[in-house]
């Protein structure tokens, strides 16, 4: 890999992977402690479902909860905590190049597309069908996906308490680094999502760098 690649620059360490995902598709990666692991929106508006499990036992996840609970907000920005349902920390922000993520837009399912879009979009495929994938690969079923993190996008609250799904707030090559204080086994989906802004309605690849 060339030096002068951008989506490298500021990694604390070594490369050990490096992969492109492509759009629509899950990503399953095991992240040790210590390693960071950089998301880039190659090409910019891509919505990344994200959720975490620990390594040693996977009873123990990203917990939405303690984590919005924990920093009394519900935007993860450089320095938030993704904390476990035991309260523990499992990752950390180290670094965004967007000024905050969202916590509760929720993964996209063929029911929720369904209640929203109309009928004709069951059939589409969700993030709630890639993590199902990934996940039973380690033989995790739909019962083990939990509120997931949605990197790059934009989920504001209206002032009467409405949630609205805009534009994201990415750009070509824009990154999140998290540091990973426990071993931890991610699952992503690169949001397949074509009905609603999040995507700008074209998912686009995105690229997965672990550093050590």
């Amino acid at each position: 890999m060339s030096h002068d690649d951008p989506h490298l620059a500021g990694l604390p360490g070594a490369v050990v992977h490096d992969e492109i995902v492509p759009a629509r598709a899950p990503w399953l990666h095991r992240v040790s402690a210590g390693e960071t692991l950089r998301i880039v929106d190659l090409e910019g508006n891509q919505a990344v479902d994200f959720l975490a499990y620990a390594a040693a036992d996977d009873a123990e996840r990203y917990s939405a909860q303690d984590t919005i609970a924990a920093q009394a907000n519900i935007f993860l920005r450089t320095g938030s905590v993704l904390l476990s349902n035991e309260g523990r920390p499992m990752m950390t922000i180290a670094g965004t190049s967007v000024e905050y993520h969202d916590t509760i837009g929720g993964a996209c399912s063929c029911e929720s597309n369904s209640l929203r879009y109309g009928h004709h979009t069951k059939a589409q495929h969700a993030c709630v069908d890639n993590f199902l994938e990934a996940n039973l690969r380690d033989g995790r079923t739909k019962r083990d996906i939990v509120s997931n993190v949605n990197f790059f996008m934009n989920v504001p609250v209206e002032a009467d308490g409405a949630l609205g799904i805009v534009d994201g707030i990415s750009a070509p090559g824009l990154t999140v680094d998290l540091h990973a204080e426990m071993d931890v086994i991610v699952v992503v989906s690169n949001c397949p999502q074509i009905n609603n802004p999040c995507n700008g309605f074209n998912p686009t690849p995105v690229r997965m760098i672990v550093a050590a």
